[in-house]
C-alpha cells in the first residue's frame, strides 16, 4: 500500500518555519544593534559629558572613605579596620544596593515618584563627596522663588523683604531670652564702611595683599533667631548672611591672609532686579573685584541653606556648629579643578570637626545656575553655611573654622606665599624689597638733592 503525501501542507510548514526563522534573525540583530548603539552612546556622553552620567549620580558619593576600608578589609584580613562601630552594616548595604539598582534613595520616597512625574527631581543635588555626618545624602534645600508678571522676584527669597521684615541695625538685644549676635573680639570696622548707602566692598587691613574675595549672590537670605520671627526662608536687607562674610574677613585677616568683602543688595541696588539672575549680577562684582585688584585668587560665595536646625546644626565637643555645604557648577567645564579646591576644605573640616561638613555636591541647569561664577576661577566656590534655625553664635564658631582652613590652604598654595607679608613701607636711603606674585624685586629709594 502506498502512503501519500500532502507536498501543499508540508510546503506551507516549511515556508512558516523560514518566516520565523528570518523574523527571529532579524529581531537578533535588531537587539543586537540596540545594545551595540545604546554602549557607544555611554561611551560618548562618558566623554563628552563632564558631570557623572545619570546612571551613577550619587553612587559613588554613598561609599564614604571608612566604608570603603571596611569593605576592602573583608578581603584582606591585614588591613585594619576604621576605629568604632562598623559602617559596614546591613541597612548601609541594603541602601547602597537598592540605590545602585533602583536610583531610589531608601529615606527619600520623593526619589521613589522621580522617575515617573517629569520635573519633581529636577532640584536634585548630585552629591560628589558625602561626609561622617551625611552618609544617606541629604542635599542642600534652596527654596525657588516666584515671579510677578514683569519678572521681578518676589516673595521671601531674594526678592523684596516681606512687610513682617525688620530693617533695624545688627540686633543688640539684652538678657530677655531673645537673639543677638555675639559681639567680635576683633578690632571694630571703621565707621561707614558697611552699612546703609555705604560702599559696599570692605577692605579690612591695608598692609595684607588680598588674595581673597567674599561675597553673596544671595545676600538677603537670613536666620529666623537672628530676626526673632519664624518663616520658612527669612530674608532681611541688612541682618543676613552677610555678617558671616564679614566675620569670615576677619578672621581670615587675623591670620594673616588679606581678604575683600563685598555685602552689595542686589535688590535695591540693581534696576529692573530678577531674582533669578542673582549670579549674573554677582558675576560683575567678582569681574569689578579682579579687574581693580589682580591679585585676587580665591573668592567664596556664601550662602545660607534652608534646611531646619536638625539637618543644619551639630554638636562637637559639646558646642553647638552651623553645618556647611559646598556646591560645584557642573556647567563649568573644569568643575573637577574647582572640586579639589573645596575637598581641601571639606577634608579638614572631617578630620578635624567630624560632621560639620555636610559633603559636595555637583549641580547642573537642572538644579540652578550649573555654573556659579566658578569659571572664572579654578578656587571658586559655593559655601552654604548654616540653615534658617542656627544662631549667629553657631554660625560664627563654623566661620572661625572655615578661616582657619582657608588661611592654611592658602598660605601653602604656592603663589600666594607673599599674602601674609606686610606690604613695606618705602623710607629713604634704604633698599625697599617688594614682592610681587613670590618674586622679590629690589628697588632703591635715594633724596632728593
Amino acid at each position: 500500500m502506498f502512503r501519500t503525501f500532502n507536498v501543499g501542507k508540508w510546503k506551507r510548514k516549511w515556508l512558516q518555519a523560514l518566516v520565523m526563522g528570518r523574523t527571529f534573525a532579524l529581531l537578533s540583530i535588531g537587539t543586537a544593534m540596540f545594545f551595540i548603539v545604546l554602549g557607544l552612546g555611554g561611551m560618548a556622553e562618558n566623554k563628552l559629558n563632564s558631570s557623572p552620567l545619570s546612571s551613577m549620580k550619587g553612587v559613588a558619593a554613598q561609599l564614604s572613605t571608612r566604608f570603603f576600608v571596611d569593605m576592602m578589609a573583608l578581603e584582606m584580613p591585614s588591613l585594619p579596620q576604621g576605629e568604632g562601630e562598623a559602617t559596614l552594616t546591613r541597612n548601609q548595604v541594603a541602601q547602597f544596593l537598592v540605590r545602585l539598582a533602583t536610583n531610589v534613595n531608601p529615606l527619600d520616597p520623593k526619589t521613589l515618584l522621580a522617575g515617573e512625574v517629569p520635573g519633581i527631581n529636577r532640584d536634585a543635588a548630585i552629591p560628589l563627596r558625602l561626609s561622617i555626618g551625611n552618609q544617606t545624602g541629604i542635599e542642600p534645600q534652596d527654596y525657588p522663588t516666584s515671579l510677578d508678571k514683569g519678572g521681578n522676584a518676589q516673595g521671601e527669597h531674594g526678592g523684596e523683604p516681606p512687610q513682617d521684615v525688620t530693617h533695624g541695625e545688627v540686633i543688640e538685644e539684652n538678657d530677655n531670652g531673645t537673639e543677638e549676635p555675639p559681639k567680635s573680639t576683633d578690632p571694630p570696622t571703621k565707621p561707614g564702611t558697611d552699612k546703609g548707602d555705604s560702599p559696599t566692598q570692605t577692605e579690612g587691613d591695608s598692609k595684607l595683599r588680598k588674595v581673597v574675595f567674599i561675597y553673596h549672590s544671595h545676600n538677603r537670605e537670613s536666620f529666623n533667631p537672628l530676626l526673632k520671627k519664624e518663616s520658612s526662608n527669612p530674608n532681611d536687607p541688612k541682618k543676613n548672611i552677610t555678617l558671616v562674610g564679614k566675620r569670615l574677613q576677619e578672621q581670615l585677616e587675623k591670620r594673616g591672609i588679606g581678604a575683600s568683602h563685598s555685602n552689595k543688595d542686589y535688590s535695591s541696588s540693581v534696576e529692573g532686579y530678577n531674582w533669578n539672575m542673582s549670579y549674573k549680577y554677582s558675576k560683575q562684582t567678582v569681574k569689578q573685584a579682579m579687574s581693580a585688584n589682580q591679585e585676587l585668587q580665591f573668592f567664596f560665595d556664601i550662602h545660607r541653606d534652608s534646611n531646619r536646625r536638625k539637618e543644619s546644626t551639630v554638636t562637637v565637643n559639646g558646642k553647638d556648629y552651623a553645618r556647611v555645604y559646598f556646591i560645584i557648577g557642573h556647567l563649568n567645564p573644569n568643575w573637577k579643578k574647582n572640586e579639589q579646591f573645596a575637598n581641601e576644605i571639606h577634608e579638614r573640616l572631617e578630620k578635624n570637626y567630624p560632621g560639620i561638613s555636610r559633603g559636595i555636591f555637583g549641580k547642573t541647569a537642572l538644579q540652578g545656575n550649573g555654573e556659579y561664577n566658578q569659571s572664572l576661577s579654578p578656587n571658586s566656590v559655593v559655601i552654604e553655611v548654616g540653615g534658617v534655625d542656627n544662631t549667629m553664635e553657631e554660625l560664627y564658631r563654623t566661620a572661625d573654622i572655615l578661616a582657619d582652613y582657608i588661611a592654611d590652604i592658602v598660605q601653602k598654595k604656592k603663589d600666594a606665599k607673599p599674602v601674609n607679608k606686610p606690604i613695606p613701607n618705602p623710607t629713604n636711603g634704604k633698599d625697599v624689597g617688594k614682592t610681587v606674585m613670590g618674586k622679590t624685586q629690589s628697588k632703591s629709594v635715594g633724596t632728593k638733592g
